[in-house]
This record gives structure tokens, sequence and C-alpha cells, in this order.
């Protein structure tokens, strides 16, 4: 006998328990997810979760926050799409928000021990990802070859459209010379609908056109954020770690926030369970510290995390037709393959070279790097490990 389809509480309840306990990034997420999801309390089959990992992994933005918001939305419709994506994201955001209350309480720290060692965790944990995303992304020399010739465009031009344009360029090289990967075989489609499907598309580029043009109109933090965000989370392939130079060049270049800053938050993000996303909700507070503050993280998190949210509803009545396409499997592998080369170009430039200021830098990210990649130390082990590291002895 098949189990009864859970509540929205349910639902919410199972993704907040994941959501305090899930560490180890996006596909980790996944994993938790199955044993949750498919093997503990069969809500769905192996072959419905193991297509709408195959449409998340597709589309931009936080991978493992879709399919989990895709769970709810299979279940119990929108509002459990949307408890199942709150409890998820809640732990790590609200840990998140807290810290960078105490990174402004304490004042200036630009030179303290502990964020020079967050700031070496940050190179290492970035440095390991490359590694698993170039494994992974790139295995052939034609998307290996798109990865090390966008880095090093990037590199000689880094202005604030260059990472925006090289994901589009390598979707473009991917779609004239890439061939088409492999389809998964389940059945998921058709939910929702297909004209709530393209009203859901027409919001996603709607926004898109809408927002800057909003922001040249009335000028002022409240809708800069609400662009910025939107778009970093609308453009953004390759998971949580392939947001960091997206939002790095869209709060340090205008001076919101200062490299040490940014650098101090995605080393806590790494500490905490839950998305890699949520260090919109450091950002955000630490943009708006003081009374706004959390009213500062809850807007970033809604505008980094909406474009996602909305290509999963607009994206899933369509997913059969889609996911047969060999020019659109092509475009992604080249896309896939030019998030790792603007990931390795962050790696260099900024992260690095922010990062590694002396001998002693270097040897800790070289053994945190070590640790990641041939013992599978947990992160947020790594990056306590480093904090106290900083604090003793740089």
């Amino acid at each position: 006998m098949p189990p009864e389809r859970p509540s929205v509480a349910d639902l919410f309840l199972a993704a907040l328990r994941l959501g305090c306990t899930s560490f180890g990034g996006p596909i980790a997420h996944l994993g938790y997810f199955h044993e949750e999801y498919v093997v503990r309390r069969r809500w769905m089959g192996e072959e419905e979760y193991a297509d709408l990992v195959a449409l998340c992994q597709f589309l931009p933005g936080p991978a493992s926050s879709q399919v989990g918001f895709g769970v709810g939305l299979m279940n119990r419709g929108l509002l459990g799409g949307l408890a199942s994506f709150v409890g998820f994201t809640l732990p790590s955001a609200v840990l998140l928000t807290g810290f960078a209350y105490g990174v402004a309480a304490l004042g200036d720290v630009g030179h303290a021990g502990w964020l020079q060692g967050l700031k070496v965790a940050a190179v290492a944990v970035v440095a390991q990802a490359v590694v698993t995303m170039w494994r992974n992304l790139c295995p052939d020399v034609s998307r290996s070859a798109i990865a090390a010739g966008l880095a090093g465009l990037l590199l000689l031009v880094p202005a604030a459209w260059s990472q925006v344009a090289a994901i589009a360029l390598g979707a473009g090289i991917g779609w004239l010379c890439l061939k088409p990967g492999s389809s998964s075989t389940g059945a998921v489609g058709n939910k929702g609908g297909a004209r709530s499907g393209l009203r859901w598309l027409i919001l996603f580029f709607g926004l898109l056109i809408l927002l800057p043009a909003l922001t040249q109109l009335l000028p002022g933090a409240t809708l800069a954020i609400a662009d910025k965000f939107y778009r970093v989370g609308a453009l953004v392939f390759g998971g949580g770690h392939a947001v960091l130079p997206l939002l790095e060049r869209e709060v340090v270049a205008p001076g919101w926030l200062t490299h040490d800053q940014f650098l101090a938050g995605y080393g806590a993000t790494q500490a905490v369970p839950g998305p890699l996303f949520t260090f919109a909700a450091y950002l955000g507070a630490a943009i708006n510290v003081g009374p706004g503050g959390w009213l500062g993280a809850g807007w970033a998190l809604f505008w980094v995390f909406l474009p996602a949210l909305v290509l999963v509803l607009g994206t899933l009545p369509y997913w059969q037709k889609i996911r047969v396409l060999p020019a659109a499997q092509a475009a992604l592998r080249g896309a896939n393959a030019a998030v790792v080369g603007v990931l390795l170009a962050a790696l260099i430039d900024p992260i690095a070279l922010t990062g590694l200021t002396g001998w002693r830098h270097g040897v800790m990210a070289a053994v945190g790097f070590a640790g990641l990649q041939f013992t599978k130390i947990p992160p947020w082990l790594l990056v306590l490990a480093c904090a106290a590291a900083g604090a003793l002895l740089l």
C-alpha cells in the first residue's frame, strides 16, 4: 500500500530537519534528500526523483534548493513547495544573519587573526570546488579548453559584466561545438499545465528586464539589491560555489562591503548546514546592519532565490520536451564549463590574492585543501579549524 501524501506541515518539518543537519554542499544535499524523501518516507519514486534532479541541474540557480522545492511542489502544490523551501533554508539563513551582526559588533576586523583564517579557509574550499567541478563538468579536452580560456579572459577583462558574458559565451560555444549529453528516463513533467508554466516564465524574464529599468528610474539601495541579487540568482549555473564571483562583483565593487567582510561571510557559510545561497542572508544583513539587518537579510534572500523557484514552476510542465533537445543539452554543457572558468578566475583574483598574503597563509591553505581533497574532512570543520589557527598564529 503506497504511503499517504504528506501534509504541508510534514513537508516543512522534514525540510527543517534537513536544513539543520545537511552539511557538505549541494551534491551531499541531494543524497540526504534521496534518503529522506525516496527511501525513508517514500514521498517520491526513484525515477521521479532522478528526473527532478536532472531538471534542477539543467536550470541556473541552487540545485538542491530547487529539488527540495520541487518535492514539496509535486506533493502539495505551491504551498507545499514553499513549505519545503522555507524549512530547508531557514536554519542557515538565521545563523548567517546572526554572524553578520557579530562581525559588525566587533568593529574593524580587517587584521584580526580569525578573519584571516576564514579567508585562508575560503581559498582551500574554493580550490577544492574548482577541482571537483573541473573533474565533473570538464572531463574532456573541449570543455577543459572552454574553462581555461574563459578563466584567462576574465582575468584580463575584470569588468562587472564579464562573468555573465563568459557564461553566455560558454553556452554559445557549447551549442555550436559540443555534443549533447545523455538525458534521464524519469517521468517528471506536465505539473501545473503549460499555461501556468508560461506565466511563470514570463515573470522570470520580465523581472530580468524590469528591475534594471526600475533601478534607473528610482535609485536607491532597496531596488538595487533586488536587481543585483535577482540577476545573480537568475544567471548563475553550477550551484552555491559558483555564486561567489558574481556576488563579489555586485556587492564589493559598489563599496557596500569590503573584501574582508565578504570573505568572512563566505567562510562562515561553509560552517553552517543548508544551501550555500543563504550567503545572501549574511550579505543583506551586513549591508543593512542595525535595526534593518534582519529585513535586509530577508530581502536579499527573497531576490536571490526567487528566479530559481520561478524557473522550476515555469519549466516543470515542459521538461519532458526540453530535456531531449540536443541543442539545449550542448548549450548547458558549455555553460557548465564556463562556470568552472568563472570560479577558477575568482579563486585567483580576488580570493587567493586577498587571502594569501604570507607564506604561513599558503601553508594553511595547502593543508586545508589536502584535507578536503584526500581525507574528506567536512568543510565546516575546516573553517572552524582555520579560524582558530588564525586567531592563534596569524
